[in-house]
Protein backbone atom coordinates (compact mmCIF):
# COMPACT_ATOMS: atom_id res chain seq x y z
CA UNK A 1 0.00 0.00 0.00
CA UNK A 2 3.16 2.02 0.33
CA UNK A 3 4.44 2.17 -2.80
CA UNK A 4 0.98 2.28 -3.94
CA UNK A 5 0.22 5.86 -2.42
CA UNK A 6 4.04 6.69 -2.96
CA UNK A 7 3.69 6.10 -6.47
CA UNK A 8 0.23 8.03 -6.67
CA UNK A 9 2.13 10.91 -5.28
CA UNK A 10 4.54 10.88 -8.02
CA UNK A 11 2.38 10.87 -10.61
CA UNK A 12 0.04 13.49 -9.18
CA UNK A 13 2.93 15.63 -9.82
CA UNK A 14 3.86 15.27 -12.88
CA UNK A 15 7.42 14.93 -11.85
CA UNK A 16 10.24 13.50 -10.04
CA UNK A 17 12.24 15.73 -8.06
CA UNK A 18 14.37 14.91 -4.73
CA UNK A 19 11.77 17.06 -2.63
CA UNK A 20 9.06 15.59 -4.57
CA UNK A 21 9.99 12.09 -3.39
CA UNK A 22 10.73 13.22 0.26
CA UNK A 23 7.77 14.85 0.93
CA UNK A 24 6.04 11.62 -1.30
CA UNK A 25 7.79 9.14 1.19
CA UNK A 26 6.70 11.15 4.05
CA UNK A 27 3.19 11.50 2.88
CA UNK A 28 2.72 7.87 1.93
CA UNK A 29 3.90 6.61 5.37
CA UNK A 30 1.24 8.94 7.22
CA UNK A 31 -1.58 7.86 4.57
CA UNK A 32 -0.51 4.39 5.70
CA UNK A 33 -0.31 5.00 9.30
CA UNK A 34 -4.02 6.43 8.90
CA UNK A 35 -5.30 3.85 7.03
CA UNK A 36 -4.09 1.22 9.43
CA UNK A 37 -5.46 3.13 12.43
CA UNK A 38 -8.88 4.12 10.80
CA UNK A 39 -10.09 1.91 8.22
CA UNK A 40 -8.56 -1.75 9.89
CA UNK A 41 -5.96 -2.46 7.74
CA UNK A 42 -3.02 -4.29 8.24
CA UNK A 43 0.58 -4.48 6.35
CA UNK A 44 0.22 -8.41 6.52
CA UNK A 45 -2.60 -7.96 4.12
CA UNK A 46 0.24 -6.47 1.64
CA UNK A 47 2.50 -9.63 2.47
CA UNK A 48 -0.53 -11.95 1.36
CA UNK A 49 -1.28 -9.80 -1.83
CA UNK A 50 2.31 -10.10 -3.43
CA UNK A 51 2.32 -13.57 -2.11
CA UNK A 52 -0.66 -14.33 -3.83
CA UNK A 53 0.25 -12.55 -7.03
CA UNK A 54 1.37 -14.83 -9.45
CA UNK A 55 -1.65 -16.67 -8.40
CA UNK A 56 -3.50 -13.43 -9.80
CA UNK A 57 -1.47 -12.45 -12.78
CA UNK A 58 -2.06 -16.49 -13.93
CA UNK A 59 -6.06 -15.89 -13.78
CA UNK A 60 -5.78 -13.07 -15.35
CA UNK A 61 -3.92 -15.00 -18.59
CA UNK A 62 -6.60 -17.75 -17.71
CA UNK A 63 -9.70 -14.84 -18.31
CA UNK A 64 -8.01 -13.45 -21.15
CA UNK A 65 -7.25 -17.00 -22.71
CA UNK A 66 -10.98 -18.24 -22.06
CA UNK A 67 -12.65 -14.65 -23.23
CA UNK A 68 -10.43 -15.58 -26.99
CA UNK A 69 -11.75 -19.25 -26.86
CA UNK A 70 -15.23 -17.80 -26.27
CA UNK A 71 -15.12 -15.17 -28.97
CA UNK A 72 -14.18 -17.71 -31.49
CA UNK A 73 -16.53 -20.57 -30.40
CA UNK A 74 -19.08 -17.79 -30.50
CA UNK A 75 -18.53 -16.78 -33.41
CA UNK A 76 -18.62 -20.24 -35.15
CA UNK A 77 -22.48 -20.46 -33.33
CA UNK A 78 -23.44 -16.78 -34.44
CA UNK A 79 -22.57 -17.57 -38.15
CA UNK A 80 -22.35 -21.36 -38.84
CA UNK A 81 -25.46 -22.09 -37.55
CA UNK A 82 -28.58 -22.01 -38.59
CA UNK A 83 -31.01 -19.83 -36.08
CA UNK A 84 -33.29 -22.09 -35.72
CA UNK A 85 -30.66 -24.93 -34.02
CA UNK A 86 -29.87 -22.04 -30.94
CA UNK A 87 -31.41 -22.85 -27.64
CA UNK A 88 -30.56 -19.77 -25.34
CA UNK A 89 -31.01 -21.33 -21.68
CA UNK A 90 -30.99 -20.16 -18.51
CA UNK A 91 -28.38 -22.37 -15.56
CA UNK A 92 -28.31 -22.03 -12.08
CA UNK A 93 -25.41 -23.55 -10.04
CA UNK A 94 -23.97 -23.46 -6.78
CA UNK A 95 -20.68 -22.14 -6.76
CA UNK A 96 -17.91 -23.67 -4.17
CA UNK A 97 -16.23 -20.63 -3.67
CA UNK A 98 -16.61 -19.42 -0.15
CA UNK A 99 -16.09 -15.52 0.11
CA UNK A 100 -18.36 -13.16 -1.83
CA UNK A 101 -16.05 -10.78 -2.93
CA UNK A 102 -14.61 -14.67 -4.95
CA UNK A 103 -18.21 -15.00 -6.39
CA UNK A 104 -18.04 -11.85 -7.66
CA UNK A 105 -14.89 -12.55 -9.27
CA UNK A 106 -16.34 -15.56 -11.19
CA UNK A 107 -19.54 -13.91 -12.05
CA UNK A 108 -17.90 -11.21 -13.58
CA UNK A 109 -15.64 -13.62 -15.61
CA UNK A 110 -18.38 -15.36 -16.84
CA UNK A 111 -20.15 -11.99 -18.23
CA UNK A 112 -17.04 -10.98 -19.20
CA UNK A 113 -16.43 -14.39 -21.57
CA UNK A 114 -19.36 -13.75 -24.58
CA UNK A 115 -22.38 -15.39 -24.70
CA UNK A 116 -22.81 -15.90 -21.01
CA UNK A 117 -24.09 -13.46 -18.50
CA UNK A 118 -24.27 -13.57 -14.90
CA UNK A 119 -28.21 -12.77 -13.95
CA UNK A 120 -28.26 -13.29 -10.33
CA UNK A 121 -26.24 -14.24 -7.85
CA UNK A 122 -27.67 -15.12 -4.31
CA UNK A 123 -25.73 -16.51 -1.85
CA UNK A 124 -23.67 -19.55 -3.48
CA UNK A 125 -25.80 -19.80 -6.27
CA UNK A 126 -24.84 -18.41 -9.63
CA UNK A 127 -27.64 -17.39 -12.61
CA UNK A 128 -26.42 -17.83 -15.78
CA UNK A 129 -28.24 -17.11 -19.66
CA UNK A 130 -26.21 -18.99 -22.12
CA UNK A 131 -26.76 -17.88 -25.70
CA UNK A 132 -26.87 -21.49 -26.36
CA UNK A 133 -27.08 -24.62 -24.40
CA UNK A 134 -23.75 -25.85 -25.97
CA UNK A 135 -21.96 -22.67 -24.06
CA UNK A 136 -23.40 -24.05 -20.81
CA UNK A 137 -22.23 -27.09 -20.49
CA UNK A 138 -19.20 -27.15 -17.49
CA UNK A 139 -20.38 -23.88 -15.82
CA UNK A 140 -20.77 -25.30 -12.63
CA UNK A 141 -16.89 -26.68 -12.59
CA UNK A 142 -15.36 -24.05 -14.47
CA UNK A 143 -11.65 -23.09 -14.51
CA UNK A 144 -12.37 -19.55 -13.20
CA UNK A 145 -13.44 -21.48 -10.25
CA UNK A 146 -10.84 -23.85 -9.81
CA UNK A 147 -8.53 -20.56 -10.21
CA UNK A 148 -10.60 -18.49 -7.74
CA UNK A 149 -10.42 -21.21 -5.14
CA UNK A 150 -6.55 -21.84 -5.45
CA UNK A 151 -6.57 -17.91 -4.77
CA UNK A 152 -9.16 -18.16 -1.53
CA UNK A 153 -6.55 -20.86 0.43
CA UNK A 154 -5.04 -18.62 3.38
CA UNK A 155 -7.33 -15.36 2.58
CA UNK A 156 -7.80 -13.47 5.91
Amino acid sequence: MFILFFVCWIVFNQAFTLEIAIFGVVLAALMLAFVCKFMDYSIKKDFVLLKKFPAMLAYAFVLICEIVKANFNLFRLFFLHSKDKREPVMVTFESKLKTRTARVFLANAITLTPGTITVKVKGNKLTIHCYDKSLAEGLDNTIFEKKLLKLEEGWD
